[in-house]
């Protein structure tokens, strides 16, 4: 995730600047070939141009708005995640039954405050995982520029994902037992149930503590569920594809409309299509480019959701509830970039 308020030049053209190559390519050669040749054939009238590119705008704007809505719903999952995180904590430590006899309660609740802690990581590590659609799966310069991207990112924070790796919240025999599945995250929640129904058979807490808690634990499920479906779902290719085809329809024509513009001023303007058609062409390659990485929000790129950043503060609250002294620090932005 982002975290300046304000891009600068250098990030916008880090992100967006190398499509400036091509099109003052295009822009050129159209104008140079008209500029010796003369010839009208290779002027377009701006009417029917115009309405492409607002055909095209519409359709943009369109796709634009679905990516963003993607992106919000992932960060409602995650903020979600946060406030039953801190459900489970308190329900955790703080629910006694009016005659509590088990010895080793206080091990079970400590347990379950730090298996969930594992399960975001985990939870995080698996929604990282690429698929064939995302950008750091793609072949060609687009994914190795992608993959060397996200490889920059998870660089600048490397400390705290060794700082994660060392701290132990699930015993060896645990995490061996873990291998054998799919979805280890899945695997997690099922246990804190067996761990909540061993709280309750101890007399530890009563049949309604058991369902709160058990109920904030399918909360769990349910979100787990909401970000794999963003996740294994593509935003429908269709959709996607034809945005792109639009655009490179429309840059492809442009040069030829704006031509028969600067035309009707004179030879001596002629040349001064070529900065106008650039600057047009690149706001409709940027606004295709924006909404293309929205759509994904779980690869590791710089519009992702910041996982690591909300799953670590969760963890300090939930450690800090538990009495815990030994407490990882927040993470901090890096390079403006927040994981």
């Amino acid at each position: 995730m982002i975290v300046k308020k304000n891009l600068s030049l250098k990030t916008i053209y880090e992100f967006t600047g190398h499509h400036l190559y091509w099109l003052t390519a295009w822009m050129l050669l159209v104008t140079t070939l008209y500029y010796f040749t003369h010839w009208k054939l290779m002027t377009l009238p701006w009417l029917p141009l115009s309405l492409i590119g607002i055909a095209v705008a519409f359709y943009v704007g369109f796709k634009n708005s679905q990516s963003y809505s993607r992106l919000w719903e992932a960060r409602i999952i995650w903020g979600a995640i946060v406030n039953n995180s801190r459900k489970l904590a308190t329900m955790s430590k703080n629910f006694q039954s009016d005659n509590p006899t088990a010895d080793v309660s206080e091990e079970i609740r400590k347990q379950i405050i730090f298996r969930h802690i594992a399960w975001l990581y985990q939870l995080r590590e698996q929604l990282l995982e690429p698929t064939p659609w995302e950008h750091v799966s793609l072949g060609g310069l687009v994914g190795y520029f992608n993959r060397k991207r996200r490889e920059r990112y998870f660089s600048l924070y490397k400390k705290e994902l060794d700082e994660i790796r060392e701290r132990v919240y699930l015993s060896e025999e645990e995490k061996t037992s873990l291998q054998h599945f799919n979805n280890k995250a899945t695997q997690l929640l099922d246990r804190q149930t067996k761990a909540v129904q061993q709280l309750y058979q101890s007399g530890a807490i009563n049949l309604i503590q058991q369902e709160k808690i058990q109920d904030t634990l399918n909360n769990f499920y349910d979100e787990q569920g909401k970000a794999e479906r963003i996740k294994r779902f593509p935003f429908p290719r269709k959709y996607a594809s034809f945005s792109f085809v639009f655009v490179c329809i429309f840059i492809f024509l442009l040069p030829f409309g704006i031509l028969g513009e600067f035309v009707k001023l004179g030879d001596e303007f002629l040349w001064l299509s070529i900065p106008v058609g650039v600057i047009v062409g690149w706001i409709y390659v940027a606004m295709e480019i924006i909404g293309d990485y929205s759509e994904n929000p779980f690869q590791g790129l710089h519009n992702d959701i910041p996982m690591l950043s909300i799953s670590r503060t969760i963890e300090i609250d939930m450690l800090q509830m538990m009495g815990e002294k030994d407490l990882p620090k927040p993470i901090q932005s890096k390079g403006d970039i927040l994981l």
